[in-house]
C-alpha cells in the first residue's frame, strides 16, 4: 500500500482557506482510495497559533518530536517580515524537510526564502507580495505563475493556486485517476448538476468554454459514451488536435479520461446506493459486471469489493 506522511507547519494568522485547498484534496485521496496517509500539524514556536479569521490550532506534538516526513505543507499567515528569527527557524525546519517536498503556500513562500533553502530557485507565492518579495530576495528567481516547481521546493500563493498544486502533486505521486477523483469533489455547481464525479479542478482555470463543454457531454453521457472522433467533432477540431488538448489540460487520452470518468461513477453508486453491480456496469457504459471489476482493478489497483 502506498504512504504517505505529512507534517503541516502553521504560522499566526495562517488562511483558513489555504489550508483547506491543500489538506481536503489529501483527505479526499486517503478517503476514496483507501491510501496510508496521514498528516501532522505543528505551528510556529510549538504553541497555539491563531488563523487570520481567528480558529485557534494547537500543533500535535513538538517539531523536535515529529518523524520524517515525506511532504512538508509551510502555510505562511500575515506575520512574516521578521528576518530577525531566521537562523532559529531554518534550525527548526531542517530536520523537517530533510527528506521531504515542501510546498510552501501563501507567505510560506517567504519564510523558505528568509532561511536561505530557495538561493538560486524559481519561486512564487501571493501577487500582491511579489514585486517586494523580489527587491528582498535578489538570489530567488520570482515568478509570476499560479505555483512553480522547482526541484523538491513546490511554491503558491492564492488558495485557488494552492488546490491547483495539490492537484498536481497527488497526479505526480498517485496519477491521473487519483487526481480527478480529488479534484472532481470541488466543483460545487456542477457536480450538483452532473454527479461528485464531474471534473472539477483537474484542467486548468484557463481552459476553453468548447473544452469544458466536451467535459460536460462526457459527464452527461456516462451510460451510452460518445465516440472520440464524435467529441473531436462537437470540438470543432480533428482528432489529432482534440488528442493533444486532453494531453496539455489533463495529462491523458481523452478516452482513458472518459473511462475515468464512468468509474468515479460507478464507485458512487456503488457506495451510495443499493443497485446491483450488474445494474451499476450498465449505467456507466460497462456491458456486464465482471467488465467493470476489470477495468476497476486495472485503473485504481483495488477490487470493487474494498470500496
Amino acid at each position: 500500500m502506498t504512504q504517505l506522511r505529512v507534517s503541516i507547519v502553521l504560522f499566526d494568522a495562517f488562511s483558513n482557506m489555504v489550508l483547506a485547498c491543500l489538506l481536503e484534496p489529501l483527505r479526499v485521496v486517503r478517503d476514496q482510495n483507501g491510501l496510508d496517509l496521514s498528516w501532522t500539524i505543528l505551528t510556529e514556536g510549538d504553541r497555539p497559533v491563531d488563523s487570520s479569521s481567528g480558529i485557534t490550532v494547537a500543533p500535535d506534538m513538538l517539531k523536535a518530536e515529529a518523524k520524517s516526513a515525506d511532504l512538508v505543507l509551510i502555510i505562511g499567515g500575515d506575520v512574516f517580515r521578521d528576518h530577525h528569527k531566521a537562523s532559529a527557524m531554518r534550525n527548526s525546519l531542517d530536520p523537517l524537510i530533510r527528506n521531504a517536498t515542501v510546498i510552501a503556500a501563501d507567505t510560506g513562500t517567504w519564510i523558505l526564502a528568509r532561511c536561505g533553502y530557495l538561493n538560486g530557485r524559481k519561486a512564487t507565492l501571493h501577487w500582491q507580495l511579489l514585486d517586494e518579495f523580489a527587491e528582498t530576495f535578489p538570489d530567488v528567481q520570482v515568478s509570476s505563475d499560479s505555483f512553480v516547481r522547482d526541484g523538491r521546493y513546490w511554491t503558491c500563493g492564492t488558495a485557488a493556486a494552492a488546490l491547483d498544486l495539490m492537484l498536481d502533486y497527488i497526479r505526480s505521486r498517485f496519477g491521473p485517476a487519483v487526481a480527478m477523483d480529488a479534484g472532481a469533489m470541488f466543483l460545487h455547481d456542477n457536480a450538483r448538476r452532473y454527479g461528485a464525479s464531474f471534473p472539477g479542478q483537474s484542467f486548468s482555470f484557463s481552459a476553453s468554454s468548447t473544452f469544458k463543454h466536451v467535459l460536460q457531454i462526457m459527464s452527461k453521457t456516462l451510460e451510452q459514451p460518445v465516440p472520440i472522433a464524435q467529441l473531436a467533432q462537437a470540438a470543432n477540431m480533428p482528432e489529432r488536435s482534440f488528442h493533444r488538448l486532453f494531453l496539455r489540460e489533463l495529462h491523458m487520452a481523452p478516452g482513458k479520461y472518459y473511462l475515468l470518468l464512468r468509474l468515479a461513477r460507478a464507485r458512487e453508486l456503488l457506495r451510495h446506493t443499493d443497485l446491483t453491480r450488474g445494474e451499476i456496469a450498465l449505467r456507466c457504459g460497462f456491458t456486464s459486471a465482471s467488465t467493470l471489476a476489470r477495468s476497476f482493478r486495472t485503473h485504481h489497483g483495488i477490487s470493487l469489493r474494498e470500496i
